[in-house]
């Protein structure tokens, strides 16, 4: 009689179990994005329909609005932290500076306190700078968390390119400068790109600090998916929450091309 093997059962209930905490909430989220209307008890929309749609990117909607300041402002996040990144970077693959590990980690502190305290004395901060409400305030804000990004994977990046190639450039009579550009920046770029997407979706997802810093004079499109959700809008909230995803998706598939195991293995080091 054949051997009867039992052991994918077990298997199989937790992979369905993984695929259900993993696409469960992102199937409900699909479906309340073109559920016209949804009570409770039924299953699935009694109606569908794309009219929420048309609210929320209608001009009275203020999602173009809140996503044209949510995408500008993680612009100027990812142009000002790679400004601080890429001679940072560099510098602490480069020079043998001293305290090095404890620079690295000072990076870390934004990360190390909870959000709330922190985002609330720096809006009392701002509002006496007259910061409070602004585009550049809300930059600002973001490029705490994002210098976490922007440095350790630039110094990483700056650590993975081989120091001689750059020592060959400069025997040959190649500048510093020159090599810099020529050899050192090329190789390092792909995780620089990588570096800036992770600047780009942590700015674009901050929801905190550009609560207490940006609203209600900047409106953005975590602040616009908080409201929605507070005020019973699933609709309105799932659609936001979608726009917000794709990009992130998009973006993260865009990374594990970018970041290669020998920049990896450089981050912390």
């Amino acid at each position: 009689m054949p051997k009867i093997d039992l052991w994918w059962l077990p298997r199989a209930l937790v992979l369905g179990l993984l695929a259900f905490v993993i696409f469960g909430p992102l199937t409900n989220l699909v479906l309340w994005t073109v559920a016209e209307r949804w009570y409770f008890p039924n299953a699935l929309p009694m109606r569908y329909g794309f009219s929420f749609w048309a609210r929320v990117f209608s001009p009275r909607g203020n999602a173009m609005e809140a996503l044209g300041n949510s995408v500008l402002v993680a612009m100027l996040t990812v142009i000002l932290a790679l400004a601080l990144a890429i001679p940072a970077g560099f510098a602490l693959a480069r020079l043998k500076l001293p305290f090095r590990g404890l620079i690295l980690l000072a990076f870390l502190l934004p990360q190390a306190f909870p959000n709330l305290p922190v985002y609330v004395n720096i809006a009392r901060v701002f509002y006496q700078l007259g910061l409070n409400g602004t585009i550049l305030g809300v930059v600002l804000v973001h490029m705490t968390h994002g210098l976490v990004f922007a440095v350790w994977i630039a110094t990483a990046a700056f650590s993975a390119v081989d120091v001689e190639l750059e020592q060959a450039a400069r025997s040959v009579g190649a500048s510093a400068i020159r090599t810099f550009r020529d050899i050192t920046l090329p190789l390092a770029m792909p995780g620089l790109m990588a570096s800036a997407i992770f600047v780009f979706l942590e700015s674009l997802d901050e929801f905190t600090g550009s609560y207490f810093v940006g609203a209600p004079d900047i409106n953005m499109l975590p602040l616009l998916l908080y409201t929605a959700s507070g005020g019973g809008n699933y609709q309105i909230a799932s659609i936001t929450a979608l726009v917000l995803l794709v990009p992130s998706i998009g973006f993260m598939l865009v990374v594990e091309r970018f970041l290669k195991s020998d920049v990896l293995s450089k981050v912390g080091h």
